[in-house]
């Protein structure tokens, strides 16, 4: 900078230098004189106007700072700018989320669960997935919210504080949520929601939420629970620089429980699950991700499953809720095809800018195997990736359990559907990942 300046000064003063020794002392009489000095020096200017506009640009990049407030979406999947910052300190962000617009004919009892097919054919690889949200998209609502709220609510009066909790260092975070969803969801889905001074109002369950009063009548995490079909989970950095799971509503997840995962860092909540290729393929990235992930740069990612009974909140083939052991060896073989069910999961990314909190929502689509196999070119090439798993990935997912059956039923609707003249050769032009 200080090398600049010097060389923009060294340039004015030959200048001035060089108009001395063609007009002497610059007098004031002669107009063309006047003219081209006056010329001059505002060529100057403009050069050093623009030189001062491109250091400026510089500067607040290398700082990390968005150069224009209104631009809110992302570049690529993630606006992950490497900031020079203590582990375990946040500093608040001025990000706010643009203002959703109201989802298009959206009603509670009419607007079906989008058709989440995320698998592909041939080979399977292990990735993190990730793919850019777009902001109105955050928080997915169906006519499957009855339902899914009436589970919530069973679950919550079994079992609420082993299924939704909030460490006290987490509890500004889960607040910090609380507030973006009485903000989110009103705008978003004004027939369910309304905003109110103290919350929102859910016109379908009567409910009322009250965010601001102190001390909140129930578990900050337990209340977002109940406003959402998601599963919910927010990690924070410590000064190890390790992000650990300090508040959560997990109330239908099927196949893991709060109680086992609360306060692991993340490394530890996927080694102790046995996630297949972790270590060498997804921890590096993952804790990259973490670190680097600002509040402006939401992203999304799907996974799938093949559940062998039809309990949403808790599969109970893989053992009990509440016992020892829980595997998929417990699970019985080879089960009819009416209790093969394909569960998927729709997870979103991103970071609270007050408190830092790295928000997880996870949202279930819950269908029999028999009707997504009604789909043109579902069966097909659901039977190709689950063919595609690895070993680790097949006992992760209990694929010995439950292949045979499935297998011939998937390869038998693929066959039935070819007869009947599907042209596989236009899948690509008809859908995209992850439908």
């Amino acid at each position: 900078m200080e090398s600049r300046c010097g060389i923009i000064q060294e340039l004015v003063y030959t200048t001035h230098q060089h108009l001395k020794h063609c007009y002497g002392t610059l007098p004031p009489r002669p107009k063309s004189v006047l003219w081209m000095y006056t010329v001059s020096t505002l060529a100057i200017v403009a050069w050093l106007a623009l030189i001062a506009i491109r250091l400026v640009k510089k500067y607040a990049l290398r700082r990390g700072k968005a150069l224009d407030p209104e631009n809110t979406t992302p570049k690529s999947p993630a606006r992950t700018r490497t900031l020079e910052r203590t582990s375990g300190l946040w500093i608040p962000s001025a990000f706010k989320r643009p203002r959703a617009q109201p989802y298009p004919n959206w009603d509670v009892y009419s607007t079906k669960p989008l058709p989440y097919r995320p698998f592909k054919y041939g080979s399977y690889h292990i990735t993190m997935g990730l793919r850019t949200m777009k902001w109105d998209d955050w928080i997915e609502l169906d006519d499957q919210f009855p339902k899914f709220h009436a589970d919530k609510i069973r679950r919550i009066k079994e079992r609420g504080p082993r299924c939704c909790k909030t460490a006290p260092e987490a509890f500004d975070g889960a607040v910090e949520l609380l507030e973006e969803f009485c903000d989110y969801l009103p705008q978003r889905y004004p027939s369910l929601y309304r905003k109110t001074p103290v919350g929102m109002d859910n016109h379908f369950t009567g409910e009322s939420f009250n965010i601001l009063e102190r001390p909140l009548i129930e578990d900050p995490m337990q209340m977002a629970g109940r406003m959402v079909q998601d599963d919910l989970a927010i990690m924070f950095e410590r000064p190890d620089g390790q992000y650990y799971l300090l508040a959560g509503s997990i109330l239908l997840a099927g196949f893991w429980r709060l109680e086992d995962k609360f306060g692991m860092p993340l490394s530890e909540i996927h080694t102790s699950g046995d996630v297949p290729g972790f270590k060498p393929k997804l921890e590096k990235g993952m804790m990259n991700f973490f670190r680097r992930v600002q509040p402006d740069g939401p992203v999304l990612r799907n996974n799938y499953f093949i559940q062998v009974d039809d309990n949403l909140a808790w599969s109970d083939s893989i053992g009990d809720e509440d016992g020892n052991g829980i595997a998929w060896g417990t699970a019985e073989k080879d089960k009819s095809i009416e209790h093969h069910w394909f569960r998927s999961e729709r997870q979103s990314l991103r970071r609270l800018p007050r408190s830092g909190g790295v928000v997880f929502t996870i949202r279930t689509y819950f269908h029999p195997i028999t009707e997504i196999a009604e789909q043109p070119y579902v069966p097909g090439r659901l039977a190709s990736a689950i063919r595609s798993w690895g070993d680790d990935v097949s006992r992760y997912k209990g694929k010995e359990m439950y292949q045979d059956v499935l297998l011939e039923y998937l390869d038998r609707k693929h066959q039935e559907q070819v007869k009947e003249g599907l042209d596989l050769a236009k899948e690509d032009g008809i859908r995209s990942y992850p439908y």
